[in-house]
């Protein structure tokens, strides 16, 4: 009892200190458990005032739920993600282990609902860019959310079409992201969102064994989602360092 007040109260310090916002793991979901054993839901409502804290600091949460949602099915001949999960064998989900899919995904959008004040970045397009229409209309659903594609240009790729469509119509809600400083990986994302190149290779094979095609958006988009959406939504970036 009390250690979301307390957490609030050090988030508070942390912004004081320069902490321009908030990073929460895929622990919460899958492994944080309260002192009774229990999983903590994405939602627990104990969890609400670090929530409201940093809508109130005017700071983003970006956040990561879940994985793939192929992790969690079958792993057969059906499974995109089966030599991933071949070799990268402690991947591998369950409805048990430690919880369905669908269940994660709709604890972390009933926490964006019940906080509209509350700037999230939904680490990874929320586990939807295979499914843009969807993530369409999540997204028109809760204006406080954006999103940002780690690990995910490969499902952009693949249909550059509705992609660009998406990136026009939120353009001010999307972010560039990457999980990891791979310098050399960076290609591929300059590439599907730059050029309209076709039929080029994704940098990992167990990640994606298809073929990508460039969306070829403009310049103003770019702009957008390399830094302008981020100088407007994280705080305390240096706006100087950055092109009109």
């Amino acid at each position: 009892k009390g250690w979301a007040e307390n957490a609030a109260r050090q988030l508070e310090q942390d912004v004081k200190n320069g902490a321009s916002g908030l990073k929460i793991y895929k622990d919460l979901g899958f492994s944080v458990t309260d002192i009774s054993g229990k999983r903590v839901k994405v939602d627990d409502p104990r969890l609400d005032p670090i929530w409201e804290k940093a809508g109130e600091l005017k700071i983003p949460v970006i956040i990561h739920t879940a994985d793939p949602k192929s992790f969690w099915d079958p792993m057969d001949s059906m499974n995109e993600r089966w030599l991933e999960l071949a070799t990268h064998p402690g991947r591998k989900r369950s409805n048990t282990d430690p919880a369905p899919w669908d269940t994660l995904i709709a604890e972390q959008h009933r926490m964006f609902k019940r906080h509209p004040k509350t700037t999230f970045i939904a680490a990874h397009f929320g586990w939807y860019a295979n499914n843009l229409a969807k993530l369409s209309e999540l997204l028109d659903e809760m204006p406080n959310v954006v999103v940002e594609f780690g690990a995910v240009i490969a499902e952009l790729g693949r249909q550059p079409r509705m992609a660009k469509q998406f990136f026009t119509k939120y353009q001010d809600r999307i972010l560039f992201g990457k999980d990891s400083w791979v310098p050399e990986e960076y290609t591929t994302y300059f590439r599907v969102l730059e050029t309209e190149d076709e039929y080029f290779p994704y940098h990992k094979k167990y990640h994606a064994f298809w073929a990508m095609y460039g969306m070829g958006l403009p310049d103003d988009i770019l702009k957008k989602v390399y830094y302008k959406n981020a100088l407007r939504i994280i705080p305390n970036i240096d706006k100087s360092l950055f092109p009109d």
